[in-house]
């Protein structure tokens, strides 16, 4: 494996992590944008809850399978080419969605989609190792954690300014050229990639494999994904039905409510810099999820209550994925397989983020909404087993 070259000049350095984060964000949009489109959609197609959960759960289906593909694949050919084809897969499946005539050629191209932001979840991490000096690495990674309620926050707002599901898909694939463009124009050439046989790639994948440490984090993330998507997939449609607002009114909550997720990204990076237990802030944070879930979709409070509860839901959440991600490193078998861990973890997030609309979307249907409560519960309760399944495991030295 070759060494990780960092940026030798401050501005560059910073520059470059921009840009990255920005990447980022546009493959989170993606994510987000199903959410506040969910009911433009249905109004065009006429679909049920059931059905419309595919809108967000096949965007992660190459996700479910890819992740450790894709991240050899940013060992071999260099996390720079790996994040500029995502980008490009996002905006021709953006592109491809805005001109759907229908609703299964909307699902097919948000495959095309969802193998972009696989590319660029994985490339990320693995360009800020290179472009970030090693004083600047965590802080760096701290910000890269935040892309997520950061895209998703940006997309529910869309629903501020767009009454057509089309014009948000337009906006966000242009939003991916731009970013492309701006890919190469600052991000360093430093990045070639170590050519691998397809023996080493599959040794390297054999390894994290047959790591404990990877697999818990890959559970403990999908968990997560299935809890924060069980109910974000939905939440303007919930604003809607509970609290009688409009769709613009419903994303303008829902970016609240994603938004608060940085705050736990964040802390979570300032609490494991001060020696906090990686499992015991999953633990907490999971524990927090599953009772506000039984608050928001039991229906026993107010409105304004169920509302401050999505506030708290998404505020601890942030704290688990920012934890996985800065825990990939330090639990690698070996300092070159960051990249597969971080694939492996995405495919836990991206199986996450299948199950738990699609579930969600046919328990509502079904028997409604009081449903899910069980559903989310039963996922924390499971990640708390999986964090305390981390005690013990010793990683590598920072």
């Amino acid at each position: 494996m070759t060494a990780a070259v960092a940026a030798p000049v401050a501005r560059t350095d910073w520059v470059a992590v921009s840009v990255v984060v920005a990447s980022g964000i546009v493959a989170a949009l993606q994510v987000g944008k199903a959410a506040i489109a969910m009911p433009l959609v249905q109004a065009e197609f006429g679909l049920d809850l059931a059905t419309l959960g595919w809108l967000a759960s096949i965007f992660a289906v190459l996700g479910m399978v890819g992740g450790i593909p894709v991240g050899t694949l940013a060992i071999g050919l260099g996390a720079r080419r790996v994040l500029l084809l995502g980008l490009l897969a996002v905006a021709v499946g953006a592109f491809l969605g805005a001109a759907a005539p229908r609703f299964p050629m909307l699902l097919a191209s948000r495959v095309v989609e969802g193998l972009g932001f696989l590319l660029i979840t994985i490339a990320g991490p693995a360009m800020l190792q290179r472009v970030a000096s090693p004083a600047r690495r965590d802080i760096a990674m701290a910000l890269w954690s935040c892309f997520m309620p950061i895209g998703i926050a940006l997309a529910m707002l869309a629903g501020l300014w767009f009454t057509d599901w089309r014009m948000i898909w337009q906006v966000t694939g242009a939003l991916a050229v731009v970013v492309i463009m701006l890919t190469m124009l600052t991000l360093p050439r430093i990045d070639a990639g170590t050519p691998r046989s397809f023996a080493g790639l599959a040794r390297d994948a054999g390894t994290v494999l047959g790591a404990r440490g990877p697999l818990l984090m890959a559970l403990a993330f999908a968990l997560y994904a299935l809890m924060f998507f069980a109910l974000f997939n939905f939440l303007p449609v919930l604003l809607m039905q509970r609290m009688q607002v409009s769709l613009a009114t419903a994303g303008l909550l829902g970016a609240l409510a994603s938004a608060v997720n940085i705050i736990g990204n964040l802390a979570a990076g300032m609490l494991l810099a001060r020696g906090a237990s990686r499992s015991s802030l999953i633990i907490a944070a999971s524990l927090v999820m599953g009772l506000s879930a039984a608050g928001i979709f039991l229906g026993l409070l107010p409105d304004t209550a169920t509302f401050l509860l999505c506030v708290l839901f998404s505020m601890v959440g942030g704290v688990i994925p920012a934890t996985l991600l800065a825990s990939a490193p330090v639990l690698a078998p070996a300092a070159g397989l960051t990249p597969v861990v971080v694939g492996l973890m995405m495919q836990g997030s991206n199986l996450g983020q299948v199950v738990g609309p699609v579930a969600i979307g046919g328990v509502i249907e079904a028997l409604g909404w009081p449903s899910a409560a069980a559903l989310v519960g039963g996922a924390a309760a499971l990640a708390i087993l999986t964090a305390l399944g981390l005690r013990g495991i010793r990683g590598r030295a920072a």
